[in-house]
């Protein structure tokens, strides 16, 4: 059982060209393309900034750490939609459909990134399994979702200063708040369940390997 859950990444067929490699090639298209004509350069430029930090992170660290399909196609819906927000601005995406639809008041296309922001869990937790970071399973699913919230919350913060220090007109453009004080806190409530939905998703499809680790309390119990 052991040989085996040690080998459950490393046995991973690792074919050349292979899904990360699809994504990385989508996103060069999405991202050329989207980056003629944006509808404000200025936010452009701030939007896609962190994306194509995500971007060369993954691509620098690939062949040290590859993580699953499955992980790398998660954390493209992120990088696709951030990149499709940053042409239009978010509140200026064509989402009439999903908008008159429901009846909604406001543009939801940010929520939906935010949410996929949240599916980093997934890779998060791998990670953690994969390196043997941590020795609980109990660690292993809550520390992805507090890490999530932690960088949830400095992303909101740094967006605030952002628009302090440039164009308040471009700024707000930025933020996205389209007129709702509590844009902030759903935003990151958004962030959060889509880190609980990918951890559930982790936990089903790694259910053996995440039961064998002991529960955080187990240690505390008498002997």
């Amino acid at each position: 059982m052991k040989r085996d859950h040690q080998d459950m990444f490393t046995s991973m067929p690792l074919c050349p060209l292979g899904i990360p490699h699809l994504l990385l090639g989508i996103y060069i298209l999405i991202f050329l393309l989207l980056g003629y004509a944006p509808y404000d350069r200025g936010v452009w430029v701030a939007e896609n900034l962190p994306i194509v930090l995500i971007v060369l992170g993954l691509v620098l660290t690939f062949r040290k750490h590859r993580f699953s399909d499955t992980a790398y196609g998660l954390m493209a819906v992120l990088i696709f939609l951030h990149t499709i927000g940053a042409h239009y601005t978010f509140s200026r995406v064509p989402f009439d459909l999903i908008t008159d639809t429901f009846g909604f008041t406001r543009n939801h296309f940010d929520r939906i990134a935010h949410f996929s922001v949240g599916f980093y869990a997934f890779a998060a937790a791998e990670l953690l399994l994969h390196r043997r970071w941590v020795v609980s399973r109990t660690i292993l699913m809550l520390f992805p979702l507090f890490f999530i919230f932690f960088v949830a919350a400095g992303y909101e913060i740094l967006e605030w200063i952002f628009v302090m220090i440039m164009d308040p007109d471009a700024g707000m453009a930025f933020l996205g708040v389209q007129g709702d004080p509590w844009d902030a806190q759903k935003d990151m409530l958004a962030d959060g369940l889509g880190a609980i939905t990918a951890l559930i998703l982790f936990g089903a499809m790694h259910y053996r390997e995440i039961r064998d680790l002991p529960s955080a309390f187990a240690s505390t119990r008498p002997h």
